[in-house]
């Protein structure tokens, strides 16, 4: 029998669920409002760049560390941000996450070159790292389980508009007021999320944590998870040296493998491994892994795919994924109210094979063809899926453990969900242009070319993904360049295809992990 959770000043396990509609609507803007924040600058900065490389003098590389300094911290801490949560009070955490990422913003606003920018974005992390998962506990703890689910769902709702127009709202501050604006505008909001976590939000923590903490543990999971995300991130840089990449990825897997024995020792561990025991908990994690890693690399795929085979505009591939949000948005809240009703796995099961489905109708449409009938229907049906799928899966993790570990809960999850993301990113490109080579080589085989233009694409056959034909083709060339195109995208297709595979076993885990009907913790 777990023991209750901890509030103060009333500690009682009872007060979640006594809290009344309007001080619950409260909560939920506060964790909306955090979360969303951590969520907006992972992708807001993006649209920036251009605009910080002119202003700074910055290098490639500079941009490419300004973006992903954040990515790294916020990957390397988000253990700990969620176990600091459950033992010092997830509500001090949190306000910590708060003042943090709002001193940070401002001193990336005022950052007068390209070092000082990169370095605030790290910290920028910190506070994010802080942030996410305990907002997600937070609101788990101050919503009974009955209810839980609908508003984890608006919460995914809020999380997948904010992360999705974040680029849109950039690019609007950037255009009207110069990059500096996209930092400035997070201070207010932190203030106001401030504000209603002093007013709403009750302290509750894990009673059981006491003694030291387990810094060993933190030591190892913070660099375990760092060095794994630093070698996934430089996977996906042009300028990637394996020998660094490769080294840092092994430190990274074996820091965390020394983790796991640490923690399998220690009386009171940062990260309880009977969590993982427990199947639902499990399966939720794998799920995610699948799931995000699916979408992630859809997400970074989709755009390039538009951009470079079907003539879309930046703006346009930008706003052909809006869609998407816009369902989940809509929908999401009332996906979290089917796990109260059927528990987990019958909309995780459905919702992962929409998903699929969704996918795989990306991977239809034909160049010259409209959105509106092509891609659209697709965007929209995944969007489907994934309001189907994403609120059972985050309550899911949230129920399958009691309360006072509801702060390492929401960390574990948010860590897959990112280092899902992180692969997806790093392998798809690799992924995609060994089946262009593969496609395109029989293709240029019909092709009459001087003898030297072959030499030259049988040497590097990816160089053809740039769709420009090798110097010296002379009317070789146009019939070059359709090939590589033609070769492209079936390569895109048949990326699109295998991710709605990687979907669908996403599916087979929860209808093979997943128990038919929840099980009650407290």
């Amino acid at each position: 029998m777990t023991e209750p959770l901890v509030t103060d000043p009333a500690p009682s396990d009872a007060a979640p669920v006594a809290f009344g509609r309007l001080r619950r609507g409260l909560i939920l803007a506060t964790t909306v409002l955090g979360s969303s924040l951590a969520f907006i600058d992972g992708s807001v900065v993006n649209v920036a760049l251009a605009d910080m490389q002119r202003d700074l003098g910055a290098t490639v590389g500079d941009l490419q560390w300004i973006a992903n300094s954040y990515m790294l911290t916020l990957a390397a801490l988000l253990l700990l941000g969620g176990a600091f949560g459950d033992r010092i009070g997830r509500r001090r955490i949190f306000i910590l996450g708060l003042v943090i990422f709002a001193a940070t913003s401002i001193a990336c606003a005022m950052a007068e070159n390209a070092p000082v920018l990169i370095v605030a974005r790290a910290f920028q992390g910190v506070g994010a790292a802080l942030l996410v998962p305990n907002s997600l506990a937070i609101l788990s703890a101050s919503y009974p389980r009955d209810k839980r689910g609908r508003a984890i769902g608006a919460w995914s709702a809020f999380a997948a508009v904010t992360s999705a127009g974040g680029p849109v709202l950039g690019g609007w501050l950037v255009d009207s007021f110069g990059w500096a604006s996209v930092f400035w505008i997070n201070p207010p909001i932190c203030a106001l999320a401030l504000v209603l976590a002093l007013v709403s939000v009750e302290e509750n923590r894990n009673p059981q944590a006491r003694g030291d903490p387990d810094w060993l543990g933190g030591l190892l999971v913070m660099a375990g998870l760092g060095l794994v995300s630093y070698a996934l991130i430089q996977a996906g840089e042009a300028t990637f040296d394996s020998r660094i990449g490769t080294a840092a990825g092994l430190l990274g897997i074996l820091a965390l493998v020394l983790f796991v024995r640490v923690e399998s020792r220690c009386a009171m561990p940062l990260m309880p491994l009977h969590l993982f025991a427990d199947r639902e908990f499990a399966a939720a994690n794998v799920l995610t892994l699948l799931l995000y890693g699916a979408l992630g690399a859809a997400v970074f795929l989709f755009p390039f795919g538009l951009i470079r085979l079907y003539g879309y505009t930046a703006t346009q591939s930008g706003a052909a994924f809006l869609p998407f949000a816009l369902v989940l948005f809509l929908l999401a809240r009332w996906g979290g109210t089917l796990i109260d009703r059927y528990g987990a796995r019958l909309p995780l099961v459905g919702g992962t094979l929409i998903t699929a489905v969704g996918l795989g109708m990306l991977a239809i449409p034909t160049t010259g063809t409209p959105y509106w009938s092509t891609f659209l229907p697709g965007v929209i049906v995944l969007g489907i899926g994934m309001a189907v799928s994403i609120p059972p899966l985050t309550t899911g993790v949230m129920n399958a453990v009691d309360d006072r570990h509801a702060g390492i809960a929401s960390a574990v999850n948010n860590a897959a969900s990112r280092v899902a993301f992180l692969i997806a990113v790093a392998a798809i490109g690799p992924l995609l242009l060994i089946a262009f080579n593969w496609l395109q080589a029989p293709l240029m085989a019909e092709i009459e070319m001087p003898e030297p233009v072959r030499e030259a694409i049988r040497r590097d056959p990816g160089s053809l993904a740039s769709l420009t034909a090798p110097e010296g083709s002379g009317a070789a060339g146009p019939l070059i360049v359709a090939a590589a195109r033609n070769a492209l995208i079936d390569a895109f297709r048949i990326a699109i295809v295998g991710l709605a595979i990687l979907a669908t076993v996403s599916g087979l885990v929860a209808a093979v992990m997943y128990p038919k009907r929840p099980r009650r913790k407290g």
